[in-house]
This record gives C-alpha cells, sequence and structure tokens, in this order.
C-alpha cells in the first residue's frame, strides 16, 4: 500500500486553517495514526474508500462514525434524495416527507406521539434536554453517558476548583461554558444505581434523567427499569440517548428489547445512513412543552434529511438489517478471539456483536500497541482500530481480508511486545486518546 501523501499534506493544511483540522473530534488524525493517517476521501462505495492518492482500503472501523449501517452511498437511500433534490430540497413550504417519517417513527415506538426533527445528534439532544426542562420546570440534570458538545452537558465538567474543570469526564474541555452552569448537569455511571440514587437524594431539583440505553455492556440488575422508576418517583423527564444504539440492534430503540419506554428518546446517525437527520420523539404531555419555549431552526425543514430517513429505515425492515448486523458481528467476533489466541496476544473484546470494542490488556504499553496495529493494517489496505460498527456493507471477501490481515499484524505485535520493539516499529508518534464515557 502506498503512502497517502496527498491526504497526509492537506491534514497538514487544514490544521492551519481550521481550529483541530475537522469539525468532529473523532475524525483527528492524531487519533488513530499521527503523519500516516490518509484523512481524507475521493470516495466510498460500500464499506471501501479511495483516499486522495487513489489507495483503496475496506473499512472495517467507524464506517462515518456509525452513521452507515447499510454501507456509503447506498443506492437506495441515494436515489430517494437525489429525487428531492431534483425536485427541491428547500422551499418556503414544508417537505411531507416530515409528516411521512413522523407516522413511521410513531407505528415502531407506539408509546411516543408526537416527533420533532434536528439535523445531528447534539442538537437533537440539546433540543430534547430543552423540552424536558421546559416540562419539568426544573434546571439540573443527572447523566449518563456521551451526549455531544452542547453547554448543558459539558457543564457537568464544570468544578468548584478551576483547576479540577474536566476531571469527571476526561477528555472533554469545558472552557467556554458559563461557571454559572456548574451543578446543572452531574453524571453517574452506567449500571450503578446508587450513584443516580445518591445524586437524587442530594439534588431534590433533579428534572430530568438522561442516558444511554446501552453501549458496550448489557443493564444489569433491572438497572434501566430503577432508572425508570426513580424518574416516575422524581416527577422527571427520562431520556433515552439512541444517537449511537437506535436502529443499530433492533428497529427503532433498543429501549424497546428491554421493555422500558423513555419520555423521550434521540435518533441521529444510522437512521439516515449517512445524511444529516435527528429525531426527537416523545409522549404527548413532554413534547408539547415545545411550545413553551423557543425551539427553531431553518436547515431543520430541508427534505434530504427525512427522505434518507425514510428510505433507510423502510430498507432496514425489508431487509431485516439488524439481525444480519448480529450475525456478522458474531462471526467477527469468534473469529477474533480465535486469532488473538492463535498468536498469544491479551485482548478483550466489550459491547454487542454488531458494535463492539476490543483493547489490548498491556497496561501502558496498550496505545502504542493499538497505534502499531492500525498502521499495519493500514499498510495491508484496511481501515481499523480499536473498534467494529459492523456495516451491512461487509461481505464476506471484506471480512476475509480482514481477518487474514488481523492474523499477520497480531504475529508483528506478538514479537513486538516479547521484544519489547513496539515503538521502534512505529512510522509516527503514538496515537493520542480520545474522550471518556460514562458507559
Amino acid at each position: 500500500m502506498k503512502k497517502s501523501k496527498k491526504g497526509i499534506a492537506l491534514w497538514k493544511k487544514a490544521k492551519k486553517i481550521i481550529p483541530g483540522g475537522t469539525q468532529l473530534l473523532s475524525k483527528r488524525s492524531e487519533l488513530y495514526l499521527p503523519e500516516q493517517w490518509p484523512s481524507y476521501f475521493k470516495k466510498a462505495k460500500g464499506c471501501e474508500v479511495w483516499d486522495l492518492d487513489g489507495n483503496k482500503y475496506i473499512d472495517m472501523y467507524s464506517m462515518g462514525i456509525g452513521s452507515c449501517i447499510l454501507g456509503y452511498a447506498d443506492p437506495d437511500v441515494n436515489k430517494a434524495v437525489k429525487k428531492v433534490i431534483d425536485e427541491g430540497s428547500m422551499c418556503t413550504l414544508n417537505s411531507p416527507e416530515e409528516v411521512e417519517l413522523a407516522e413511521l417513527l410513531l407505528k415502531i415506538h407506539p408509546w411516543a406521539k408526537e416527533v420533532r426533527y434536528a439535523r445531528t445528534g447534539g442538537e437533537a439532544m440539546a433540543q430534547a434536554v430543552r423540552i424536558a426542562r421546559a416540562k419539568s420546570q426544573k434546571d439540573k440534570v443527572a447523566l449518563c453517558g456521551y451526549h455531544g458538545w452542547h453547554d448543558w452537558y459539558l457543564s457537568s465538567n464544570l468544578a468548584d476548583d478551576k483547576n479540577l474543570d474536566g476531571h469527571l469526564i476526561k477528555g472533554l474541555e469545558p472552557r467556554g461554558v458559563p461557571r454559572g452552569l456548574k451543578g446543572t448537569a452531574i453524571p453517574f455511571y452506567y449500571n450503578k444505581i446508587q450513584e443516580l440514587e445518591r445524586i437524587v437524594k442530594d439534588n431534590k431539583d433533579i428534572g430530568v434523567i438522561v442516558l444511554e440505553p446501552l453501549r458496550h455492556q448489557e443493564p444489569k440488575d433491572n438497572f434501566l427499569q430503577k432508572v425508570r422508576k426513580i424518574a416516575d418517583d422524581i416527577n422527571a423527564v427520562l431520556i433515552f440517548d439512541e444517537v449511537s444504539s437506535g436502529f443499530r440492534f433492533n428497529i427503532g430503540g433498543v429501549h424497546l428489547k428491554y421493555k422500558v419506554y423513555p419520555d423521550i428518546a434521540v435518533f441521529a446517525k444510522g437512521m439516515s445512513n449517512g445524511f444529516p437527520m435527528a429525531a426527537i420523539i416523545g409522549k404527548k404531555n413532554v413534547m408539547e412543552s415545545a411550545q413553551d419555549t423557543f425551539i427553531s431552526s431553518t436547515y431543520w425543514t430541508e427534505r434530504t434529511g427525512p427522505m434518507a430517513a425514510l428510505a433507510t429505515i423502510k430498507k432496514m425492515i425489508k431487509n431485516k438489517i439488524p439481525g444480519k448486523l448480529e450475525s456478522t458481528g458474531k462471526y467477527l467476533i469468534k473469529n477474533l478471539k480465535q486469532i488473538a489466541e492463535r498468536n498469544s496476544i491479551k485482548m478483550e473484546i466489550i459491547g454487542k456483536p454488531a458494535l463492539m470494542h476490543f483493547s489490548f490488556q498491556y497496561g501502558a504499553k496498550n496505545r502504542a500497541i493499538e497505534t502499531l496495529f492500525t498502521q499495519e493494517m493500514l499498510m495491508r489496505g484496511v481501515i481499523a482500530s480499536s473498534g467494529i460498527y459492523v456495516s451491512y456493507a461487509f461481505k464476506r471477501e471484506h471480512i476475509n481480508k480482514y481477518l487474514k490481515a488481523v492474523d499477520e499484524v497480531f504475529s508483528i505485535l506478538r514479537k513486538a511486545i516479547e521484544e519489547n520493539k513496539i515503538k521502534k516499529l512505529l512510522r509516527g508518534p503514538v496515537a493520542q486518546s480520545g474522550f471518556q464515557r460514562l458507559t
């Protein structure tokens, strides 16, 4: 595999004129392979990607940071979107697709009665929290998991001592967030119900409880049911953030599988297969509170997002996509474990098959080992890191190529670990760390 010279050069230029180099922390090249990452794509189709130099890779990592469950440039979704682009994607009048999409989402989630839209997960979560606060008439939020970049969430990282800002959720800096918001968002860890109970006991004005119903671990000891009961007991609005989990494990929100129903659920990412779209659904008496505040944005009314979501969800239903993702994920996990064992690599795999994460178990050496893994996989034409967002576009030939490359690379890792030569094999710096999740 040839080095991605054009992508590396453009990334260096971008960092001079775009703060951070890109709009999304998770796309910063330094998180994966500093000074070597392709950084930019010319074309993406299925799970195949071409960089600016024409090098072809298979993406066996995040598939657009989890947004392209069906695969890049899905022909059915593209066809639907092209139709409304040609007819007009924006108008003084509203698009009928947003009503059709609302009906479909409510049919999938019978507990919900009303729907609002946004175009990204972060702004949809901000909208949901605004609605919930308007309903509860209380300012404080208890939260678990990652929920975006807005002030309401980052305020959880404001400490009494400014020098301690950012210590609760590592990697998320709250500079620029008004210090007056300190204490309005209080974090707790997933499956630790006692932490939420303590928050509620110490704060009588919790009006909103927010969490990801599923990420890397299953709820234990009726965790979700207990959260639901606490919300009911204190008359708080319960929000499930399904930005990552929605439509990946089943049609709709993963909360449907656990039969625990929130007051509001939020979707984005995979519901529209790479086109900007987000939805906030909820109970009528809660969602009506959106009328008691001001929530409004021009591009929440454009047409391509709802059409993409309709085409994506309909295809998922028709082809039973979640079941196929799970089957593919189980196959990958089984083989990854066998390859790790064969090569004497200490590795832990967590998460559900359709959204798995694996980590090397070598303490302080983990980040360097992970960087070397990414480097060697890229040399073999595979975009890879410490996890896999499984996609419908993964065909057997892609999976086999990935597993063959993993076997070769794990053999290299084993020898490098044994001889303490990990950093010597790296062609650039060790990758930086991202942010922590409370999951």
